[in-house]
C-alpha cells in the first residue's frame, strides 16, 4: 500500500510539528507542511494528497495579493472538480462546538478538530477515517 500523503496547512510552527509527528509516527503518513495557498491548491489538484489538515486562521497566507483564510482555501478546494474529493479536516482553536460546526458548513470541510490536539489517538483515527471514506 502506498504511503498516505497529508498536507498540513498551518502557520504556527509548533502546531505544524505536532501534526507532523502524530501523523508520521502513529499513522505512517508522509507529511507536507505549507501555508502557501497556491501550493495547497496545486498539491490537492495533483491527486497526490489523501487529506488536508487546514488551520482556519492563516495569518501569513495571501492569494492574488490579498489575505486568505483556511476557510477560503477550503472553499476553493471544494469548488474545484480536481480537488473536491480530497477530504479537508479543519483545525481550529475556536473550540466551541457550534462555532466549529458552522465553520465546517461555511467552508465545505469534511470535519474539524480542536487545537491543541489533546487526544492524539482520536485525531489519528479521525484522519484515517476521512482518508478511507474518500478512497
Amino acid at each position: 500500500m502506498s504511503a498516505r500523503h497529508v498536507l498540513v496547512v498551518e502557520d504556527d510552527p509548533l502546531n505544524a510539528q505536532v501534526f507532523r509527528k502524530v501523523l508520521e509516527k502513529r499513522a505512517g503518513c508522509t507529511i507536507t507542511i505549507t501555508e502557501d495557498p497556491l501550493e495547497v491548491l496545486a498539491l490537492a489538484r495533483s491527486g497526490s494528497v489523501q487529506l488536508v489538515v487546514m488551520d482556519v486562521s492563516l495569518h501569513n497566507s495571501k492569494l492574488d495579493g490579498k489575505p486568505v483564510s483556511g476557510l477560503e482555501i477550503c472553499r476553493r478546494l471544494k469548488q474545484d472538480p480536481l480537488s473536491a474529493r480530497v477530504p479537508v479536516l479543519l483545525a481550529t482553536a475556536h473550540a466551541m462546538r457550534g462555532d466549529s460546526e458552522s465553520l465546517v458548513a461555511e467552508s465545505g470541510a469534511d470535519d474539524y478538530v480542536s487545537k491543541p490536539i489533546l487526544d492524539h489517538q482520536a485525531f489519528v483515527e479521525q484522519a484515517l477515517s476521512l482518508m478511507e471514506r474518500a478512497a
